[in-house]
């Protein structure tokens, strides 16, 4: 192939043969000149002629969940939540709360606090909007704020939820509130 075409062809080898997978690359100009180096295989035995098998191949790094671990300045490591918990500040100074919401529960209160998540029972049914109201209202009691204070950021249709609090409170403070709550 010509170099005026502006593409340079590589093909795999293996023990001397050539293998029909090909790869091309455009130059970016024309006198550009890309070294070829071959990558050594360990040889196939006489009956062998597979390539190895996908478990022969590392495994891709697993996702961290976005989000469920956000960092609390000035809280202690020793605590629920010290350094990573589930009450936050954002960028904008709203306090957000991570909730693991209970729906259809006798009676609305916080469960449990851990690292991940405050886990709130609520005492509405999840339709039509009821848990997510009573959710709001709840932790506007817990928390002594008004309920314009307390909105849903996320999880609308989902046990996970996200609340923010816009108040001069800390989250330090909210955190205090709720592990009292919580008893």
């Amino acid at each position: 192939m010509s170099a005026r075409s502006g593409f340079i062809i590589t093909c795999l080898f293996f023990n001397g043969k050539s293998l029909p997978s090909f790869r091309v690359e455009p130059l970016k100009r024309a006198c550009d000149v890309i070294p070829v180096v071959s990558q050594w295989r360990t040889t196939l035995s006489p009956g062998e002629h597979r390539l190895p098998s996908s478990s022969a191949r590392s495994q891709m790094p697993k996702k961290h969940k976005a989000g469920s671990c956000k960092k609390l300045s000035g809280a202690e490591p020793g605590e629920v939540g010290g350094a990573y918990g589930p009450v936050s500040q954002d960028k904008r100074g709203s306090v957000t709360i991570t909730v693991r919401a209970k729906p259809a529960s006798k009676h609305s209160g916080v469960t449990d606090v851990s690292a991940e998540a405050v886990g709130v029972a609520i005492a509405a049914p999840p339709t039509d909007g009821e848990a997510n109201a009573e959710l709001i209202r709840f932790l506007a009691q817990v928390l002594d704020l008004k309920k314009s204070h307390v909105s849903l950021d996320k999880g609308s249709r989902s046990r996970d939820k996200v609340v923010r609090v816009d108040s001069p409170l800390s989250p330090e403070e909210v955190l205090r509130k709720l592990q009292e709550a919580a008893g």
